[in-house]
């Protein structure tokens, strides 16, 4: 009789491959994030990645960086957290969101109010700036645990038929 196997991937691992793999949904050019909630259970609850609104055509508003405010991205994109929690067809009460970028607080926010409590990141790499330093008071404040992911690097590999 055989044992079972033991190189399965973890299930930090599993939730960050769902992440980065919402992440190769994005259309942004220069920033893909991916986000996915899962449950205490460890069922995978809703997925995101960052993009434009429902009905707002990605090819009639920009994805410039820089510029004036309404000639960017920044005051159009929906973030890979906050498309997740909208996509959300059940409570996240006490779930884990698992984001392939460190939520800004906006998304930060929503994730209070959703009733998540635990962040895992892949990158921090706006850890200076003021949006990411009130996240993590706001995560602080609220109780909301956040660590940056310690598995794999997650690997999309797509079966070739």
């Amino acid at each position: 009789m055989a044992g079972k196997r033991k190189d399965y991937i973890t299930w930090d691992e599993y939730f960050m491959g769902v992440a980065s793999l919402s992440s190769k949904r994005s259309k942004d050019p220069s920033t893909q994030v991916g986000a996915c909630v899962a449950s205490k259970e460890n069922k995978v609850l809703t997925m995101g990645y960052n993009g434009m609104p429902i009905g707002c055509s990605d090819d009639d508003l920009p994805w410039d960086r820089e510029g004036s405010a309404v000639d960017t991205k920044y005051l159009y994109v929906c973030h890979a957290e906050f498309n997740a929690i909208l996509n959300a067809t059940s409570s996240l009460k006490d779930g884990k969101i698992y984001v392939t970028l460190f939520p800004c607080n906006e998304c930060a926010k929503a994730i209070i109010q959703s009733g998540i409590k635990e962040v895992i990141y892949i990158s921090d790499k706006y850890s200076d700036s003021d949006s990411v330093i009130a996240s993590k008071r706001m995560f602080d404040l609220c109780g909301i645990k956040y660590r940056k992911y310690e598995g794999k690097t997650p690997r999309i590999d797509f079966v070739k038929e």
